[in-house]
């Protein structure tokens, strides 16, 4: 970086200062890939009785089968104990666990043991959600990823990174920026910069660090105009979500070679033939090589999601995580496909991102910020907004005050 120290780059933590730790769910069966077994392991805890339910809940220190707790923001489950519930699982919904993999969760308080409520309040419609990911030294992959769905903030190298609205209220209001960054960037790159412009230019250009994620700033109209369109590229690569689904040219597109096997324990990948053996019989190319190497904190995202759906899964019998499907669902297929196709696409992004971050000069600096007042960012930014604009039902029915 030409003229500027990496640390004279300000710290993701100060260009959003709101940001919330990762969710501790404090138990698995809640969540999973499969929304049907979600439904099959409430079932199962809601028909045993006694010590037979407790032994499938699996009680914390946080939650038992007689916490109190209030509904999470948005969601209708249950505030009786879960001693005594007896009806219907609550719909799952779509959750981010780690990198890339979208997994479904029973959205049930009473069922996690630190859900993060604040999150819950925020995510929604015109809500994206940046997570750090967990920085290991000398680690290939992304220092950042984007949701539209409220992440976990899981990390596969075990060093959970902090999960940053990028709004501060619901329906897309007050974004979540250091007060004053978003007119400074405006007058200094001479155009409207807007909460979603820096969140494409963190994606493009943020890296890891031991002190924290840093994201060198640009005063550059130029430079910020191509390191935004980057960015946005890889924000609809991971969020996936304005209805068309991202796609390989025809000849490099993934396609089922040999159906995959009704219960795959293994996975390999052959680099010269470019194929993706899943199971015994199960066939799938071509594959790049660089979406089978894709990394994120030092970990083959291909192969972590794959753990995730395997047979011969760590789940001892009789416990409620055991509950899974019989068979490979189609729509995991579908899924494999997709994740390879977007790994694949990201890839392609990075030289362009090595490309621009060589390049950036004229960088405004931690200092330069402070001197506008930007930095150092006021306490109440970095606490949640006061979003409560309608009633949430605490313990036993009760209505929560906030």
């Amino acid at each position: 970086m030409p003229g500027v120290t990496h640390d004279e780059a300000p710290l993701l933590a100060d260009l959003m200062p709101w940001s919330v730790a990762p969710l501790r769910p404090g138990r698995g069966w809640p969540m999973g890939p499969d929304a049907a077994s979600l439904k099959a392991r409430w079932a199962a805890l809601v028909r045993a009785r006694g010590a037979d339910r407790e032994a499938l809940f699996r009680p914390t220190r946080s939650r038992t089968l007689h916490t109190a707790v209030a509904q999470l923001p948005g969601h209708q489950g249950g505030t009786a104990r879960l001693a005594r519930e007896g009806g219907p699982c609550p719909e799952p919904v779509r959750v981010l666990h780690g990198p890339f993999d979208e997994q479904w969760l029973i959205p049930d308080h009473r069922l996690i043991d630190v859900a993060r409520p604040e999150l819950w309040r925020v995510a929604g419609a015109g809500q994206l959600f940046v997570v750090e990911q967990g920085y290991v030294p000398g680690a290939a992959g992304p220092a950042v990823l984007a949701s539209a769905v409220l992440p976990d903030g899981h990390s596969p190298a075990g060093r959970p990174g902090r999960i940053r609205p990028l709004f501060r209220r619901p329906g897309g209001l007050e974004p979540n920026v250091a007060p004053g960054l978003l007119p400074y960037l405006s007058r200094a790159l001479d155009q409207e910069v807007t909460a979603r412009a820096l969140l494409a230019w963190v994606l493009a250009m943020a890296s890891g660090s031991a002190a924290g994620c840093r994201v060198p700033l640009t005063a550059d109209a130029g430079v910020w105009a191509r390191g935004v369109e980057l960015g946005e590229r890889l924000l609809w690569l991971q969020v996936r979500g304005d209805g068309e689904r991202p796609k390989l040219p025809g000849g490099r597109r993934p396609y089922v070679r040999a159906p995959l096997p009704a219960r795959p324990g293994s996975l390999a990948y052959d680099a010269e033939e470019r194929v993706l053996r899943v199971g015994e019989e199960g066939v799938i190319s071509p594959v790049p090589r660089e979406a089978w190497e894709f990394e994120v904190s030092g970990v083959r995202v291909i192969e972590r999601w794959f753990g995730a759906r395997a047979a011969g899964g760590d789940a001892g019998p009789g416990t409620l995580e055991a509950i899974r499907p019989a068979t490979w669902p189609q729509a995991w297929t579908s899924e494999l496909l997709e994740l390879i196709t977007v790994l694949a696409l990201v890839a392609e992004v990075t030289p362009r991102q090595r490309e621009l971050a060589t390049g950036v000069d004229r960088r405004i600096t931690v200092d330069e910020l402070g001197g506008a007042g930007v930095l150092p960012v006021p306490d109440g930014a970095r606490r949640p907004a006061s979003v409560l604009d309608h009633r949430e039902e605490g313990p036993d029915g009760q209505f929560a005050l906030i």
